[in-house]
């Protein structure tokens, strides 16, 4: 029996070079989250590190490791489940590793893990090099977790370019899609709302959008963290700042909608499925 209505947290941060700040600094968003009545509270991609941090925690770490303990304790400690945005899981033998989101209940279970799926490869001559996937491995799992509050949807960053992973998770049965970020500004502006709107409306599911902001080492983070409900409406965005934004998570209302748009139910497979590749 799922829970029909709970408050969401989404937390915007600003990570830097130094794990245990920037961890120090999650656990006090959690705390404040949950004083507020938030039972899901979601962070931003990179959320424990961005950098080399050479340090306490090191780099990329084993699952659970590090900030998974961290993460663990907290939900235990104020009884909400966690989703930990994503982080770097080292690879045994491999000099990449992957990004990977958890969700932990609140007895401090994993439930769930993802790896994010597309790596953004890019080579424009005289402007733009980005090679994503000579130091991240791709995940190749689809994940979608069946919790009280609902059925959870996984992605990460660049996977909001490719609908086709979010119409497989609502078909399979997703309500509520993490998807914890770090554009920069220049793609940001252009694009982040608009396809945030748009994969929520596709698919008659609410979007947790927990983003980075601030100036990184190489690029300035757009941050405008939103909730975004099935109909398109955006609850609430952050500003360009770190903190908290809070939703409603209301599964009756996406029922609603998903009746009134029931476009998930009118696709026409018999030709699609002959025809995508």
């Amino acid at each position: 029996m799922y829970l029909r209505k709970y408050k969401v947290a989404a937390i915007q941060l600003d990570t830097k070079n130094n794990k245990p700040d920037n961890l120090r600094k999650a656990c006090g968003f959690i705390e404040k989250a949950s004083a507020e009545g938030a039972k899901l509270i979601c962070f931003p991609e990179n959320m424990n590190l961005i950098g080399k941090n050479l340090g306490e925690g090191g780099n990329a770490e084993k699952i659970p490791g590090y900030t998974t303990d961290i993460l663990i304790k907290q939900a235990q400690k104020y009884g909400v489940y966690i989703h930990s945005g994503s982080f770097r899981e080292s690879i045994e033998q491999d000099s990449r590793c992957y990004n990977t989101s958890i969700l932990i209940d609140p007895d401090g279970r994993i439930l769930a893990k993802y790896r994010k799926i597309h790596l953004f490869d890019v080579n424009l001559p005289g402007k733009t090099v980005y090679n994503e996937s000579g130091r991240i491995c791709p995940g190749d799992e689809i994940a979608v977790a069946d919790t009280e509050l609902g059925k959870l949807g996984f992605a990460i960053c660049y996977d909001l370019r490719f609908p086709e992973l979010f119409r497989q998770m609502a078909v399979g049965g997703a309500q509520v899609i993490f998807m914890p970020s770090d554009f920069t500004r220049d793609t940001g502006q252009a694009h982040w709302e608009p396809l945030l709107r748009a994969r929520a409306i596709e698919n008659g599911c609410y979007m947790i959008a927990a983003s980075q902001t601030g100036q990184k080492p190489h690029y300035e983070s757009n941050g405008s963290s939103m909730i975004v409900d099935p109909w398109g409406n955006i609850l609430s965005r952050a500003e360009d700042m770190e903190g908290i934004i809070y939703g409603e998570i209301d599964l009756d209302y996406l029922a609603e909608v998903r009746n009134q748009i029931p476009s998930l139910k009118n696709r026409r497979l018999e030709i699609l499925a002959c025809n995508l590749r």
